[in-house]
Parts: structure tokens; sequence; C-alpha cells
């Protein structure tokens, strides 16, 4: 039998935080099947779901312990997931001027329609020719069964141009 894990993951950015952990991971017969890592402000951050044999978890979390030493901040979570999640996804994209709110307002609406933000990246940079800062964002969100996709996106909209952003709310490509 197989334990599924979630972690999350943080220290001070350095070298090697990665394979410290893979390094664990594979020493328990642990398999790494998902991740999202990032450098942000100086510090690693990352969230991954492995699996490894249900009767070495309880020696694989003693050793995760041993990386707290090294600084490395982990926090382990039994993965509850039953069975297919249903719905449609969809892509969300938002670019404009930087300006406080813009997730905020975003996320409210996708919220009122019971939309679940399933990946979501941002930054902020230099925008091309003017230098101004230009927040960017990139979304794949589950619309629940019921959900009305065209009154969502007029609700999206109305807030895209309040904020004077570009709203793209698309279904996923394949390939």
């Amino acid at each position: 039998m197989l334990a599924s894990l979630v972690m999350t993951v943080m220290a001070p950015d350095r070298p090697g935080l990665v394979e410290a952990l893979s390094s664990v991971i594979a020493d328990h017969e642990g398999s790494w099947l998902e991740s999202r890592m990032s450098r942000l402000g100086g510090q690693f951050a990352g969230i991954l779901r492995i699996q490894l044999p249900s009767g070495r978890t309880a020696r694989f979390l003693d050793c995760l312990r041993s990386l707290e030493g090294q600084g490395l901040k982990v926090v382990v979570h039994e993965d509850t997931r039953r069975g297919p999640v249903g719905g449609e996804l969809r892509v969300l994209e938002v670019v404009g001027h930087d300006r406080p709110g813009i997730v905020r307002q975003i996320s409210h609406a996708l919220a009122q329609h019971g939309v679940n933000v399933e990946d979501l990246s941002s930054e902020v940079c230099s925008a091309a020719m003017s230098g101004e800062l230009l927040f960017k964002a990139r979304a794949k969100v589950l619309l629940p069964a019921g959900c009305n996709p065209e009154a969502l996106q007029r609700d999206l909209e109305r807030i895209a141009s309040d904020l004077i952003v570009d709203l793209s709310f698309v279904k996923p490509t394949e390939g």
C-alpha cells in the first residue's frame, strides 16, 4: 500500500535544497509525483506531492525533521483526494498596470461563482517600452457544475474594465 503526501517547503534560498529533499524521498523508496517550486524574495518555497510505501512513512517523517536543522521548514499533509473532481477547466490571464487589489477583485468574482483556483502564477515586471510596472497573472480555474461561464466572463470583464487590465478567459488548448 502506498501513502500519498502533500508537502510545503520553505527555506532561505541556497543551492542543494531540492537535492536534500529529493534524497530523503528516494532513501525511503518514495516517488516525486508533482511539484511547484520557486525562489521568491530570497526564499525558496515549494509544494510537492509524493508517494512512498505506507510502512516507511513514520521513518520518512523523522528524517524530514533532520532537514529542519539545515533551515528547511517542511509541513506534511496526507493527500485526501477521493476520486476525480468534476467541472470545466478554463485559463484566465490578466495583464495591466500594477495596482493594489487586482488579485482580490478577480478572486472575489471567482469565489462568488464557486470557481476553484487550481493553479496561479503572477509577477510584476517592467513594461517593455515605458518601464512602468506591469502585473501579469495566469490561472487555471475549475468551474463547478452549474456555473454559468458566460455570466462569470461578464463579471470578469466588468472588473477588467474597472481595473483597466486586459483579460482572457478561455478553455485550455490541448497539446
